[in-house]
């Protein structure tokens, strides 16, 4: 195999043919947002902020948008949400965000909706759990907010909670279950309960006059494995698009940890045509993370590709040298700083891969496999490293300042190569 073919069979080894085939779903526009078919996998998030404070929701929108959020989730809890969703939107358009906005509605989006038509106007999609659309009046207060959207060409996400599932619901097919010669575990039984909820929904909804591709469904959970249980089972139900995320992650390590494990096993099956990933944030913490490692998650799969990756061994006793990590750590961050600027400059910039190794174990060879990479000798005894481009050894830096040294052959690397893109669209 040819130096060219090994790198480009490294770097797509866990896409392709290693991941199943798409399940396959009708196509959801969301505020000019395709959702199912071939489209890729979309990603969303959700602000934390009060909507009806217009400047605080204005600016986390544009936080999570310039983060890679390509829909974002509002909550409409109150009439002063409500009546803030157009300036917000006013807004955001005003300045060139024009991320597709969600509305999420609970317990009285009935009314909400119906009372605020800007609001309903100005939303790109409406967010509806049946568990809590209204108690003993559920199919007037549900049939309120689906004939809204209707009038107003709005596609509706029927999104499942079992922390919110509907009771009526669940407790005749727990009556049912009890009553059967050998029940099933009432574990089991809401989980059907779920997957019941979120297609008798779907059904009534298209019912009452919502066209088939304006739905998407979710059913969110905590637990890993509920995740892998309810959508393998909700998944050959339909061709409604399915929206994929963990309902309270949880912070920090556990949250991306859950999240990813659960995400990557459905997406590796085919399943999932967006995603979310619910971190809870530390009290004044960055929200757009949760953005950052949903891309990851798709990045890592071969799905998507956002930006360039760095391949960078963890180190061991040979790479006794701190050199080696600081010096991964500032070209990590030189990309990333660089790729507002790339993106727009240099097309498939995203797909750019870079080897940074600590010692010569491996380090040639992955930085062969990778577009351009610098290797290390080890403890840095010996300031020399290698650097390989296209999988030939360019040249070998000397000194104290390698990480520059090697930028300017990154920089004119980038240039050459996706250089050509940019003119071929001028």
């Amino acid at each position: 195999m040819s130096e060219s073919l090994n790198r480009e069979a490294h770097r797509t080894d866990t896409g392709g043919d290693a991941l199943g085939t798409r399940r396959p779903a009708v196509v959801v526009d969301v505020g000019g947002v395709g959702i199912g078919g071939d489209h890729p996998v979309v990603v969303q998030s959700m602000t934390n902020t009060d909507t009806a404070d217009v400047e605080a929701t204005v600016s986390q929108v544009t936080q999570l948008a310039e983060a890679g959020s390509e829909l974002v989730r509002l909550t409409v809890n109150t009439s002063a949400a409500a009546r803030a969703v157009p300036e917000i939107s006013d807004r955001l358009r005003a300045s060139g965000v024009t991320v597709p906005l969600i509305g999420d509605f609970h317990f009285n989006g009935h009314i909400l909706l119906p009372g605020n038509p800007s609001c309903a106007a100005a939303l790109d999609k409406y967010r509806i759990n049946p568990g809590n659309v209204g108690g003993r009046t559920w199919d007037a207060n549900f049939a309120r907010i689906v004939e809204c959207a209707a009038e107003h060409d709005k596609p509706v996400r029927i999104g499942v909670n079992w922390g919110s599932l509907d009771q009526a619901l669940l407790t005749t097919m727990m009556d049912e279950n009890a009553a059967l010669e050998r029940p099933r575990e009432a574990h089991d039984v809401m989980i059907d309960a779920m997957i019941e909820s979120a297609m008798r929904s779907a059904r009534v909804a298209e019912e009452i006059g919502l066209p088939h591709d304006r739905i998407l469904l979710s059913a969110k959970v905590s637990g890993v494995q509920d995740l892998l249980t309810v959508y393998r089972r909700l998944a050959p139900l339909s061709d409604y698009p399915l929206h994929l995320g963990l309902t309270e992650a949880g912070m920090g390590r556990k949250g991306i940890v859950s999240s990813t494990a659960g995400l990557a096993i459905l997406l590796a099956e085919g399943i999932g045509d967006t995603i979310r990933v619910s971190l809870t944030p530390t009290p004044g913490g960055d929200r757009s993370e949760e953005v950052r490692v949903a891309r990851q998650i798709l990045q890592s799969l071969g799905l998507r590709m956002f930006e360039p990756q760095v391949t960078a061994c963890p180190g061991c006793g040979r790479t006794t040298s701190t050199f080696f990590q600081k010096m991964a750590q500032e070209i990590e961050e030189y990309l990333r700083t660089r790729m507002p600027l790339w993106s727009g400059l240099y097309p498939g910039i995203e797909t750019l891969g870079v080897a940074v190794m600590g010692c010569v174990v491996n380090g040639p060879g992955e930085s062969r496999h990778a577009d351009i990479g610098i290797s290390l000798p080890g403890s840095f005894e010996e300031p020399s490293a290698p650097v390989y481009v296209d999988g030939e050894h360019h040249t070998t830096l000397r000194g104290d300042d390698i990480v520059a040294q090697f930028i300017e052959i990154l920089e004119a690397y980038v240039v050459r190569r996706f250089g050509a893109g940019a003119e071929a669209k001028t």
